[in-house]
């Protein structure tokens, strides 16, 4: 299996300064910058939009259920798609098919907003639009996970550029909901979908002033099934990858019901509105984004695999804290807690994946990603609200925070073989010196092959 980092990447003297003085270093690439700042705008809009749509759809259905089945109808389209789109982002233009998704969803947005300030709008309007996003958002996410690299100039910037994309993501789930929340208090959700739609604008305009080069890692598919079962063999037939799309897939499936129930702890455990809803997400936000700015002064990706478990079982317990609190201020405490648990592990799980793939195979693997985390979630917020519709929202996250710890000991215990594996791919890369006493010795370096198709476990 080939680095996607070339050798002697990481290896850049600007990378031997202070953490905190590389935190903005991808941002030196001019497209990279032009996406960064686009995104932010629009990604504030997308956070308002999700606040409102949640408060929206439990007004008007006064049911944990309802809300789960806009959840699951939004995401669906992801678990379907997702792989498909990923064949495709290693086929075709990664910019234009995020010009045509974005503009797409600004639409949605506009026409979800007319609906609510014309007072016309109902409970299947929210799910078909839902399911309409949940589309457009199949083929944009693998395309824009894959597109990063595109986008940086230096290669060595790769790891920071997608810290940074989590603390932008975060900034703005910072201060979307607490927008929202304010503009749902005096003025209704229409007005936050309706800003939304505007805030497209922004990145649009950032991915058409972008000066891309001709793209030499096009992937030569000869056809979109064989593609699709390509990525998946290659994906899930590396231990490492596997591995951290597993992870990610059961945070997706159980630890994530948190965020899909928070409109029901945020009225009927913690006795709140919507101004209460837009903290609490608010300060999983800012957990998030200094989780992001942490990576971000990261100098290498070294010591992302230790911190994995690590992450999650913070997150895992948590949520498990969350769903026994009945005191705002300690709730948001441990909102903040949950935010930087979750979003490290996330992110960290990405950057891994991001160094390790293979170019060629990079918009696939990419988009079983995205499966992973989007993709997955339809059956999570399915599950999560039949489960609190029988049992009440705190059992339901607690059930949640147990799985998710029993996941992070599972990784930790895998974290030797995973070393092993990952250990010859950095050192051709010059990640890791061929022989480095400080994680392994000469034995450790050779015991497994790095290719999928040698690579079997016992």
């Amino acid at each position: 299996m080939k680095a996607a980092l070339q050798p002697g990447d990481m290896k850049d003297p600007s990378l031997q300064i202070s953490g905190w003085k590389n935190i903005l270093r991808a941002l030196r690439s001019r497209n990279y910058r032009l996406f960064f700042l686009g995104q932010g705008v629009s990604l504030i809009g997308t956070w308002m939009q999700t606040l409102a749509m949640s408060w929206l759809v439990y007004r008007l259905s006064n049911s944990a259920f309802i809300l789960g089945i806009v959840g699951f109808a939004g995401d669906l389209p992801s678990f379907i798609l997702m792989p498909l789109a990923g064949v495709w982002a290693d086929r075709i233009n990664r910019r234009k098919i995020l010009v045509i998704t974005q503009t797409l969803a600004m639409i949605q947005a506009f026409v979800l907003a007319i609906l609510v300030l014309t007072g016309s709008v109902q409970v299947w309007h929210l799910i078909v639009l839902a399911v309409s996003l949940g589309l457009i958002n199949a083929f944009d996410m693998p395309a824009r996970q894959s597109f990063v690299i595109e986008m940086v100039e230096d290669k060595k910037d790769l790891p920071n550029a997608i810290a940074l994309n989590s603390s932008i993501f975060n900034s703005a789930r910072l201060i979307g909901p607490a927008v929202a929340g304010i503009l749902i208090a005096v003025l209704g959700e229409g007005y936050c979908f309706l800003i939304n739609g505007f805030s497209f604008l922004a990145v649009i305009a950032a991915l058409l002033s972008m000066q891309i080069k001709p793209h030499r890692g096009r992937a030569k598919i000869g056809g979109t099934l064989q593609g699709l079962k390509e990525g998946f063999s290659y994906a899930l037939g590396f231990m490492p990858i596997r591995s951290l799309l597993f992870l990610v897939a059961i945070v997706s499936l159980m630890g994530m019901s948190y965020a899909v129930l928070m409109p029901v702890l945020a009225r009927e455990v913690l006795a709140g509105g919507s101004h209460t809803f837009g903290f609490l997400m608010g300060a999983g936000g800012l957990g998030a984004l200094i989780a992001g700015i942490h990576l971000a002064s990261r100098k290498s990706v070294l010591g992302l695999g230790r911190l994995i478990p690590l992450s999650l079982a913070l997150f895992s317990l948590s949520i498990i804290a969350l769903s026994l609190s009945h005191n705002l201020g300690l709730s948001l405490v441990i909102m903040l807690a949950a935010g930087f648990g979750v979003m490290t592990q996330i992110a960290s799980c990405n950057t891994l994946i991001q160094t390790m793939v293979e170019e060629d195979k990079r918009g696939r693997t990419m988009g079983i990603y995205a499966m992973s985390f989007r993709g997955i979630s339809p059956f999570g917020s399915l599950l999560a609200g039949s489960l609190a519709s029988k049992i009440g929202a705190p059992h339901t996250i607690q059930i949640g925070g147990i799985f998710c710890l029993m996941a992070a000991l599972w990784f930790y215990r895998k974290l030797p073989a995973f070393r092993n594996f990952v250990r010859p791919i950095y050192a051709r890369a010059g990640i890791i010196p061929d022989l480095d006493p400080g994680i392994g010795s000469e034995r450790d370096l050779t015991i497994p092959p790095d290719r999928p198709e040698d690579s079997q476990e016992n």
